[in-house]
C-alpha cells in the first residue's frame, strides 16, 4: 500500500490517535518517567520532537526521568540547559551518557537486563510514558517493534501513555514484538533511516583473538555473541563450522552473514529449533532488510532470551563475551574500573552462567592483553578498589588473548594464575609473576624466563595425525603446564621412567618439574604432544632438545606415555623436533640411550640420521647428523 494511502486509512480508522507534537507532549507531566526505545530502534524523531517541545516551552515540565538501555544516536536531552527538565537513568552506559554518569549528572542502574521487565511489571520502576518506534500496521492493526523487543515490550505493557513513531524502514520481525494500534495512544508517522551500528575494522591483535576463540567452538554449538569488536571478530572465523545455532541478546551483522552462508541453520538447537533467537539488533541497513518478515529469526523479550534457565537448555551453549580487566584468580569486570563506570552488567553474567550450566556448554571471555598502546595490562594481580565484579571466579571457562587460550574451569588459584600469566603481554609477565608471588597465588620460588627468550612461541603450534590415527597438537611448553606434566610423569610406568631418566628415582616435585616447564627458547626447546579432550588436555609425549654450542648440535630426549606407545606419537614428535632444530641451523642431535631401550634406538634409526654410536656402562652415546634428513 502506498504511504499516502496508508496514512489516509489510518487517520480515517483511528482519527484520535493523530495529534500535533505540541498536543502529544502536553500530556507529559512533571516528574514523569519516560521510557525511550533501545539502541538502533530508538525513535529519533520522537526524541528530538520532545526536546524541541521543551525548548519552546521550558517550563512545561520538570524533573522528567528518561529511562533506557542504550543510546546509539544523539542525546540532545543531555545538554546542560535541560538539566532541570531531564535526568537520564540508564541500565547500560554508552558513549553518549558515560561522562554525565561519571560526573553525577545522570544515573546508572546496575542490573542484569533479564530482570528489567520484572521491575516494570511490578512497578518498582513505573513507566508513565513510552516513546517507541514500530513498523506500519498490517491489515489487522498489528505493528512490529522490529529490531528492539528486549525491554521495550514490557515498557509498553505498563506505560500509561504510549507514543509510537511509525517508520516504514522498521522491519516486521517475528516473535514477541507485536503491538496493536488499539493499544497505542498516539501514532506519529515519520520515515527516517534506522540508526546503524558498524564495528571498526579489526586489527591484527583482534584477529588473532578471534582465531583462538573460533578454535574452541564446536560444530552444532548454540552461540551467544556479546557486544564489541572482539566477539564479532570471532564470528568472522566460523565459516568452516557446521550446524551452528544462535540464542543471543544482541543480533549482529556477523551472525546474519553466517546465516546467509548456511553456517548457522539452528537445526541442532535444543529449544527454538530452526530459529535464530535474539532480543535486539544493532547492525547495518542490509541486516535490517534481511530480518523483514524473516520466519527464521525470532525476537523475544529479554526476560526470555537472557534467562539463564532458558540459556542452559541449549546443548553446547557457547557464550562469547569481552571484558576490560581480569585478575589472576579469574574475577573480571566489564562495567567499571577503579570507581569509573564505562558500560554495564547487561546480559553478560546471565549468558556466561547459563552457558556454564548447559550440557557441554562453554563460557569464553576474550580480551586484548593490554590497553592504551600497551601501557596497561588487562590481566592484573587483583582488581582495583572500586572496580565492579561482573563475572565471578566460577563463571569463566576460557580466557583468550592474542597470546593464547587459558582454561580456568576446575583449576585452583595457582593454576589459574600461571595460565593467565602465560597469555598476558610479555612485557607484563615478570611483574605479574612478582606480584603473584607476593600475594601467595603461586609458588614463592616460581621460576620465570624474562624478556624475549621467555615469550611463548605460538607460531610453533601445529596439528598432526599419526600413522596410528592419533590426533595431536604439538606445541611448546607453557609456564602453566606444570600440573599437566606432573600428571604425565606420574602416569608413566616404572620402566618408562627408568628408560627416560636412567634412574630409579620416581618422584617429580615442583622443583624438578620447573626444569621442564620453564624454558629459555633461545637455547632449548620443549615440545608437548597433546591429545585434546573435552576441555582437558592430556600429554601423550614430551620431547626436548638443548643446544650444545661447541658442536652446534643439540642433546635430544623424549618419552611417550605408555598408553600412547606404538601409535606414532614418538615418531611425529621427533620429526617435528628435527625440523625445528634444522630451522635453527643445527647440524644434528646427540643422545644417551640405554642399550636395553630398543624402541627408542629403533625410533632414532628409522629417522635416517647419519649416526655414530658408542657404548659405555650399558648406555649408547649417539651422534646423529642431519645431512641426509629432509627438513
Amino acid at each position: 500500500m502506498e504511504r499516502s494511502s496508508l496514512l489516509e486509512d489510518l487517520k480515517e480508522t483511528w482519527p484520535k490517535k493523530f495529534a500535533t507534537d505540541e498536543d502529544i507532549f502536553s500530556h507529559i507531566h512533571a516528574g514523569d518517567k519516560i521510557f525511550i526505545g533501545t539502541g538502533c530502534g530508538e525513535p529519533q524523531y520522537l526524541v528530538q520532537a520532545m526536546v524541541n517541545f521543551v525548548s519552546k516551552n521550558p517550563k512545561a515540565f520538570f524533573g522528567i526521568e528518561l529511562i533506557h538501555v542504550w543510546t546509539v544516536g544523539a542525546a540532545p536531552y543531555m545538554d546542560e540547559k535541560f538539566r532541570d527538565n531531564f535526568r537520564v537513568d540508564s541500565f547500560f552506559i554508552s558513549e553518549g551518557t558515560r561522562n554525565a554518569i561519571n560526573r553525577g549528572a545522570a544515573d546508572y542502574t546496575p542490573i542484569s537486563l533479564s530482570a528489567v521487565p520484572g521491575l516494570f511489571r511490578r512497578e518498582i520502576i513505573p513507566i508513565d510514558v513510552a516513546l517507541i518506534q514500530t513498523s506500519p500496521p498490517d491489515k489487522h492493526g498489528y505493528m512490529s517493534l522490529g529490531i528492539s523487543v528486549d525491554i521495550v515490550k514490557a515498557a509498553t505493557q505498563k506505560a500509561s501513555l504510549i507514543v509510537a513513531q511509525i517508520n516504514s524502514h522498521m522491519p516486521r520481525t517475528q516473535g514477541d514484538g507485536f503491538i496493536n494500534i488499539n493499544d497505542v495512544d498516539f501514532i506519529v508517522p515519520h520515515d527516517e533511516p534506522l540508526l546503524e551500528y558498524a564495528e571498526e575494522v579489526p586489527g591484527d591483535i583482534i584477529k588473532a583473538i578471534g582465531k583462538y576463540v573460533a578454535r574452541i567452538i564446536e560444530d552444532e554449538s548454540t552461540l551467544q555473541v556479546g557486544y564489541g569488536i572482539i566477539p564479532n571478530a570471532a564470528v568472522s572465523y566460523l565459516g568452516e563450522k557446521k550446524h551452528l545455532g544462535v540464542h543471543t541478546e544482541l543480533l549482529s551483522d556477523g551472525i546474519i552473514d553466517l546465516m546467509q552462508k548456511g553456517v548457522i541453520d539452528n537445526s541442532k538447537k535444543s529449544i527454538d529449533t530452526g530459529k535464530t533467537v535474539a532480543s535486539y539488533c544493532m547492525g547495518k541497513c542490509g541486516t535490517y532488510e534481511f530480518l523483514d518478515e524473516n520466519p527464521t529469526v525470532s525476537f523475544r523479550t529479554i526476560d526470555y532470551v537472557n534467562n539463564p534457565l532458558n540459556i542452559a537448555k541449549n546443548k553446547l551453549m557457547t557464550a562469547i563475551n569481552s571484558a576490560m580487566e581480569i585478575d589472576l584468580t579469574g574475577q573480571a569486570t566489564a562495567e567499571s574500573l577503579a570507581g569509573t563506570f564505562y558500560f554495564g552488567i547487561g546480559g553478560q553474567a546471565d549468558f556466561m552462567r547459563g552457558a556454564a550450566l548447559a550440557p557441554g556448554g562453554k563460557s569464553i571471555l576474550a580480551l586484548p592483553s593490554t590497553a592504551i598502546n600497551d601501557t596497561i595490562s588487562r590481566i592484573v594481580p587483583s582488581l582495583r578498589d572500586g572496580t565492579g565484579v561482573t563475572l565471578t571466579r566460577g563463571d569463566v571457562h576460557y580466557v583468550v588473548t592474542e597470546y593464547g587460550i587459558a582454561y580456568l574451569h576446575g583449576k585452583n588459584i595457582r593454576e589459574r594464575a600461571m595460565d593467565l600469566i602465560a597469555i598476558a603481554h610479555p612485557k607484563f609477565r615478570p611483574w605479574l609473576i612478582d606480584e603473584a608471588r607476593k600475594l601467595s597465588l603461586i609458588y614463592k620460588d616460581q621460576a620465570f624466563v624474562p624478556g624475549v627468550n621467555g615469550i611463548y612461541p605460538v607460531a610453533l603450534e601445529t596439528f598432526r595425525t599419526t600413522r596410528g590415527g592419533l590426533h595431536l597438537l604439538l606445541r611448546p611448553v607453557k609456564i602453566g603446564d606444570e600440573p599437566l606434566m606432573k600428571d604425565f610423569f606420574y602416569a608413566l610406568s616404572n620402566d618408562s621412567m627408568y628408560r627416560r631418566f636412567m634412574s630409579a628415582r620416581m618422584d617429580m616435585p615442583h622443583e624438578r618439574l620447573q626444569e621442564f616447564g620453564i624454558v629459555d627458547y633461545s637455547d632449548r626447546m620443549m615440545i608437548l604432544a597433546i591429545v585434546e579432550g573435552d576441555r582437558k588436555e592430556t600429554i601423550a609425549a614430551i620431547g626436548q632438545y638443548e643446544i650444545n654450542d661447541k658442536m652446534h648440535t643439540a642433546e635430544v630426549a623424549l618419552v611417550v606415555k605408555d598408553e600412547y606407545q606404538n601409535m606414532g606419537a614418538g615418531h611425529d614428535l621427533l620429526l617435528y623436533l628435527t625440523r625445528l632444530a634444522r630451522r635453527r641451523g643445527l647440524l644434528g642431535f646427540t643422545a644417551e640411550v640405554l642399550v636395553e631401550n630398543k624402541p627408542m634406538l629403533n625410533l632414532f634409526k628409522n629417522m635416517g640420521f647419519d649416526t655414530e654410536k658408542s657404548s659405555e656402562d650399558g648406555v649408547f652415546e649417539l651422534i646423529m647428523m642431519f645431512r641426509d634428513i629432509e627438513g
